[in-house]
């Protein structure tokens, strides 16, 4: 259990630096196509959920790699969290912004961080509890969903709200 929650540590520090330098990557690359699949192209609250599903993707193949015969249910416990953690940037974000009426980077970040938390904490949680197992078919499929989504919607975004740039 030790290494487990090491590994989980190790994680959220993994996908708060790579998710944090990620925001930057598509215009470092010169607005590269391939790297806009992956990172935000725009500001849009679409576009920051990638911070954390991506580099949380990421490190969960690792993670699955190196514990899968040990923990049985990590498999199911990553992808709720991997889920979760994603959903959650609009969560915050939509909350924070409706009680105060605009957004601040400050909170943005808070959003993020707080988001990385809760899906690391209910990936450990549930890997130790075995509490998702009976849906480790439904959340590698919600995973797939959210990703062709993320290469979907990147350069054909649809008109709902999530995908707009907000206004300053």
């Amino acid at each position: 259990m030790k290494k487990l929650k090491l590994a989980t540590v190790i994680g959220i520090i993994f996908v708060l630096i790579t998710g944090s330098l990620a925001h930057f990557v598509y215009e470092w690359s010169g607005n590269n196509a391939l790297a806009g699949l992956f990172t935000p192209v725009n500001e849009s609250v679409w576009e920051h959920m990638k911070l954390v599903f991506f580099p949380m993707l990421l490190y969960s193949v690792w993670m699955i790699s190196r514990f899968r015969k040990e923990y049985p249910c990590i498999v199911s416990a990553l992808c709720l969290g991997i889920t979760a953690g994603t959903l959650l940037i609009p969560v915050f974000f939509y909350a924070y912004t409706g009680l105060l009426g605009r957004d601040f980077f400050v909170l943005d970040i808070a959003a993020f961080v707080l988001s990385v938390l809760a899906a690391f904490l209910l990936s450990y949680r549930l890997t130790l509890s075995c509490g998702a197992k009976t849906y480790t078919f439904f959340l590698c499929v919600l995973v797939c969903i959210l990703f062709v989504c993320f290469m979907r919607f990147t350069y054909h975004a649809p008109a709902p709200g999530i995908f707009a740039v907000p206004e300053p």
